[in-house]
Formats: C-alpha cells, sequence, structure tokens
C-alpha cells in the first residue's frame, strides 16, 4: 500500500492535542485496510521521525437525519502514533 494512501488525515480535536502535548502521541484517520506495521512505515517514511508505539480503533459512523431521511456516516480508523522523546510532527506544531 502507497504511504499516501495509507495515512488519509490528521485528527485534529482536543483530546489529540492534551496526547500531543503529554505522550507525544499524534493522531491520524488512516485507510481501514491498514495494518499497524504498514502505518509505522508510512508515518516513519512520510514525516522521517521514530515511532515507538501504534493504537488503532475503528470509528463506528454516526446516524445522521436530513429532513426525515435517515442516512449513515461511514466506518473510519484511527491510528495514534507515540513518537520517540524529543522528536515531533510540525504539521501539528502551529505555535497558536
Amino acid at each position: 500500500m502507497n504511504i499516501h494512501e495509507v495515512i488519509r488525515a490528521p485528527v485534529v480535536t482536543e483530546k489529540s492535542d492534551r496526547a500531543r502535548e503529554t505522550e507525544n502521541a499524534y493522531t491520524f484517520e488512516v485507510d481501514r485496510r491498514a495494518t499497524k506495521l504498514e502505518i509505522k512505515a508510512a508515518v516513519k517514511q512520510f514525516f522521517n521521525v521514530d515511532v515507538v508505539d501504534v493504537r488503532t480503533a475503528v470509528v463506528r459512523g454516526k446516524n445522521k437525519r436530513v429532513g426525515r431521511n435517515i442516512g449513515r456516516r461511514p466506518n473510519w480508523k484511527k491510528a495514534v502514533v507515540v513518537l520517540k522523546e524529543g522528536q515531533a510532527i510540525d504539521l501539528f506544531d502551529l505555535g497558536v
């Protein structure tokens, strides 16, 4: 799998910001078929950092309603990647 297919987007929430500051853990939306080893290799190659740990979870899609029609958002996979101490990904450090 291509590294651009594995990592889809960063997940920026209050919880992921707290994990980044305290645990040096970064959260990404990844392809549902990607394994932990593929995620680790993709982050290492794409951002040039050392990965210590990868935790994954499948996030269930919510039911959404538009008028009287009910639809469903798709399920997606989240990966929390812990980096080696002293390393960071500049994409998340916006200095805000």
